[in-house]
């Protein structure tokens, strides 16, 4: 088991909300694959460095895909934050660092005032 990866405790709770539609073929283990979502998460690496103690990148990338289409990332958000919902406080968009232009508007734009607007 690597450093971050699922604890027998996160598994149970996500288990259950995991899609499970057996398609004939064998399916790469679920918790080896969220192990390795996480890590390329974590880490910000490119899906083609994912470590092989994940299994093969294009199998948890078409798995991370297909859940996000599915809304399974989205439940698993909502069972994980509702088993501890203190942790909730530290949701919070003040850690996203913004674009160094993102605060200005467009340069020369002629700005109307509203008085002019609602004149006769």
């Amino acid at each position: 088991m690597a450093r971050f990866d699922l604890s027998d405790g996160e598994w149970r709770i996500i288990e259950p909300l995991l899609p499970n539609k057996p398609r004939g073929v064998a399916r790469v283990d679920d918790r080896r694959v969220l192990n390795g979502i996480f890590y390329i998460l974590r880490t910000g690496s490119p899906w083609r460095d994912l470590p092989e103690r994940y299994g093969p990148y294009t199998t948890v990338y078409n798995r991370f895909n297909r859940w996000a289409k599915a809304g399974v990332w989205v439940n698993i958000f909502n069972a994980l934050s509702a088993k501890s919902p203190e942790s909730m406080a530290f949701i919070d968009s003040s850690i996203i660092r913004a674009h160094q232009h993102a605060a200005g508007g467009k340069k020369g734009a002629r700005i109307t005032p509203s008085v002019a607007l609602v004149a006769d």
